[in-house]
């Protein structure tokens, strides 16, 4: 399933420069992210309800085209990587302007937190299926889990 989001941005989003500036890219990145899961059936509440948390080990992103004041932009998701116990995950952003160029392309690494024992975690049953509908990248790839 394709997953993009458009939104309107705000003056706040904006530098001196009268761009983007570069970490309001990450937060709609991040704001994508949560309206994919809520798609798939787990909101907020239901992070709530299991205890659970998403947390990123890295964010990169690489900036390709201005955005510049006033225009809308767009925002896809695509899993870029998964552990086969779904604990740990990778996801690509593509950040799209108002001419649909691509602007910017955001790569997170993360995994789920159970939010009591402050230790990662494998997904419940309910969330086990989170990923399964996303587009995968390009570059998609298995992540080996590695305990110590």
């Amino acid at each position: 399933m394709s997953f993009k989001v458009t939104f309107h941005t705000k003056w706040s989003d904006f530098d001196p420069n009268r761009h983007m500036r570069h970490t309001a890219y990450n937060d709609y990145a991040a704001e994508v992210r949560v309206r994919f899961f809520k798609e798939q059936g787990f909101s907020i509440e239901q992070f709530t309800k299991h205890n659970l948390g998403p947390i990123l080990f890295t964010e990169e992103t690489s900036f390709r085209k201005e955005i510049h004041l006033g225009e809308n932009i767009s925002v896809d998701f695509k899993i870029s990587g998964l552990s086969k116990n779904k604990e740990r995950w990778k996801i690509t952003h593509q950040v799209f302007n108002e001419a649909g160029q691509l602007s910017a392309i955001i790569k997170v690494y993360g995994a789920w937190i159970d939010l009591t024992k402050r230790k990662l975690t494998i997904p419940p049953a309910e969330a086990q299926c989170l990923f399964d509908s996303a587009i995968k990248s390009e570059d998609f790839e298995e992540i080996a889990l590695t305990r110590t």
